[in-house]
């Protein structure tokens, strides 16, 4: 296998274990449960691992022990999903983030896609004779699941999305589409553009089941998330003040820091007395510097015009700011939450993040699947070291999507958090 290279390693935290947005596969993908597993993936993985996992010591794992353990498991099984699952065994037992193989069965596979392949000519070359149309597009309608033993769960819907538009909750129960048992992939596949038929249930109660129409949209695994993010952006009125709130489902790339200082020094958020920075579930990938519009020194600039009127913009964030964050706040986003207490920014809101912090590259397997890598450990500040151990928030808010009928108890905490911090000394 390749080494990395510096413009593929990415601080990330997958969504995997959560769901991600439903998607259709495209065709070149071969994307279907019932494909034969291929013979060769699981010593290429294996031999992946055992060449680039950055502990030698494999986290006092018994490396080639795993491969006679799981070899043979892995050489019974009868679909690419159940390889795929056997696979994933293994690889969890080095109890690593950024450690899994992806399958394009799931949503993270074109998420993951869509993060790298901007920055990787390398990794655009391989996909090639996988995505022949120019890139991981396909079918879905934006929303993030969670799985229990009681279900699929929505957890999140990304704004903007066709969920968001068709009035699915955060807590629905998705039960069937098109009379067919719910599927994150199947379920939307080759239906872009056609309304489909979504039976959910809203509460514990039988009789809360209904059918909503959603049309799945086809989706850029590379701008999507920006567009939700854009959507996202909102004053929110409350006890008489002006509260802004953003939501960054990815921040893997400069374009996210850049919308976010657009709209916070020259667009929708300009106005907004303080800042509710939602960091919670997508990708991570962010750099520490993005700190800097809140850290830094700040002045103001007034322009005065002949026929208009003075427009004053700032330098950066000089008023209030609230970080909320939850169990899927991951990777790079959380190297954002502990500089941000670091530097005593603003109070954190919401759950520990999720402990994912170490270096992770993608690479393609031999059968279009995608492994990702944990190839370097991480430290902060010398000798800080945050996987498995994530950032704590100030203020404690528990949620569980369960039938949550669209609550969001953290957002609602951290904007009162907000008003409170306006009503100080």
């Amino acid at each position: 296998m390749r080494g990395p290279t510096t413009t593929r390693r990415v601080f990330l935290g997958a969504v995997a274990s959560v769901g991600g947005l439903a998607a259709g596969v495209p065709a070149s993908a071969a994307g279907s449960s019932s494909t034969a597993p291929h013979p060769g993936l699981f010593m290429q993985v294996w031999q992946a691992v055992n060449d680039g996992f950055f502990d030698p010591d494999f986290r006092g794992v018994d490396w080639p022990a795993m491969r006679s353990v799981y070899g043979p498991q892995a050489a019974r099984a009868r679909s690419r999903e159940e390889q795929g699952a056997v696979i994933n065994r293994m690889l969890g037992g080095l109890r690593t983030s950024h450690t899994r193989l992806f399958t394009p069965d799931e949503p993270a596979y074109y998420q993951l896609l869509g993060v790298f392949l901007p920055r990787s000519e390398e990794l655009r070359q391989e996909l090639d004779a996988v995505f022949p149309e120019g890139g991981p597009h396909y079918s879905g309608i934006g929303i993030v699941t969670w799985t229990t033993a009681d279900g699929t769960f929505v957890r999140a819907v990304f704004d903007g999305g066709p969920a968001d538009a068709a009035g699915l909750l955060v807590g629905d129960r998705l039960i069937a589409v098109d009379g067919q048992p719910f599927h994150p992939i199947r379920s939307f596949a080759g239906k872009t553009g056609r309304p489909v038929a979504l039976r959910i249930q809203r509460t514990p109660s039988p009789d809360s089941r209904q059918t909503v129409t959603v049309t799945p949209a086809l989706l850029d695994g590379a701008a999507m998330f920006l567009d939700a993010m854009q959507a996202s952006m909102q004053v929110i009125p409350r006890a008489g003040r002006r509260i802004g709130y953003v939501h960054v489902w990815s921040y893997a790339g400069q374009q996210y820091q850049t919308a976010l200082e657009q709209a916070l020094l020259f667009g929708r958020l300009a106005d907004a007395e303080a800042l509710v920075l939602d960091l919670r579930d997508g990708w991570g990938g962010a750099s520490p510097s993005y700190l800097n519009l809140f850290t830094q020194r700040v002045i103001s600039v007034t322009g005065i015009g002949r026929r208009r009127g003075a427009f004053t913009f700032r330098s950066g964030w000089d008023r209030p700011v609230v970080l909320l964050v939850n169990g899927g706040t991951r990777s790079g986003k959380e190297l954002l939450a502990y500089g941000f207490r670091r530097h005593g920014i603003g109070p954190i809101v919401g759950t520990t993040t999720g402990g994912a912090v170490v270096e992770g590259f993608p690479s393609i397997m031999v059968d279009g699947s995608l492994l990702y890598l944990a190839v370097g450990d991480v430290f902060v500040d010398g000798d800080t070291r945050l996987e498995g151990v994530g950032v704590a928030p100030d203020i404690e808010v528990p949620f569980s999507p369960h039938y949550a009928q669209g609550a969001d108890p953290q957002r609602d905490r951290a904007v009162t958090v907000a008003v409170e911090l306006l009503a100080g000394p």
